[in-house]
């Protein structure tokens, strides 16, 4: 099974650059896609089914901004829209696929906003999320968590660690969440198996960032360890464009 997590920034913009051919020639089960900033009625769900794809959506209260969606074939999971917590789901970032053997979760992840001021929120967000998946864990759920986490984990994750210190996305606060992750029983599928690999998949469109090659890695997937036993990589298409993020694929067994 191929899993691929993509944040295409506007599906709409995506779609007019060709994101459906590169969607449709990666073959995934699964395509979980954030900051979707359209509704349902905006998108052309009829070119989504032609690739052979079925599609579900939950998009933002706000128009034009935020939400995420799912493609998928070959496969019939149980949707759960939202965490179930108003203050985190009128953004609509966050689609839950229920499967017999695991949980998927395709998460657009808050970002900290101008001058950290949606901090605090981003961190809520990532509170409640864990309690949630830690309760899962309790129950004997295996557990998949991809998507834009909008956190550089570690110094390798990011081009200029030192000047970001102080920014949304490389603050102490913020990584310190993905440890205690970690430290809750996920690993990330992709660190665990290139330890030392640098490999971004966000660029700034400002400073010919891309071509420089420098970016962050924010889109992760943070598995149990059942889901880690059977992953076989975890691929970054740092080579596709068409947005500001690049999509990242994880291969199971």
């Amino acid at each position: 099974m191929k899993i691929t997590t993509w944040n295409i920034n506007g599906i709409r913009a995506a779609t007019g650059k060709n994101f459906l051919d590169w969607i449709q020639s990666n073959q995934a089960e699964i395509v979980c896609l954030q900051e979707i900033k359209a509704k349902e009625d905006q998108i052309d769900v009829e070119a989504i089914n032609r690739i052979g794809y079925q599609c579900v959506f939950n998009p933002a209260q706000r128009p034009g901004y935020s939400g995420t969606a799912v493609l998928y074939r070959n496969t019939s999971p149980e949707f759960i829209l939202g965490l179930g917590e108003e203050r985190f789901d009128n953004e609509g970032r966050v689609i839950r696929c229920v499967y017999p053997d695991f949980e998927l979760f395709n998460i657009y992840f808050p970002n900290g906003g101008e001058e950290n001021a949606r901090v605090p929120y981003k961190l809520d967000f990532y509170a409640y999320l864990l309690d949630l998946c830690d309760q899962m864990q309790k129950n004997g759920k295996e557990i998949i968590i991809t998507g834009d986490f909008n956190t550089a984990h570690k110094e390798i994750d990011l081009k200029n660690p030192k000047a970001n210190e102080k920014n949304t996305g490389f603050l102490p606060e913020e990584r310190a969440w993905i440890d205690r992750y970690l430290e809750h029983g996920f690993i990330d599928a992709f660190r665990r198996i290139y330890p030392d690999v640098i490999k971004y998949t966000w660029w700034t469109y400002r400073f010919n960032a891309r071509s420089k090659d420098i970016g962050w890695r924010l889109d992760y997937y943070l598995v149990t360890k059942g889901i880690m036993e059977r992953t076989k990589d975890v691929v970054v298409h740092s080579e596709v464009l068409g947005s500001d993020h690049c999509p990242v694929s994880l291969i199971l067994e």
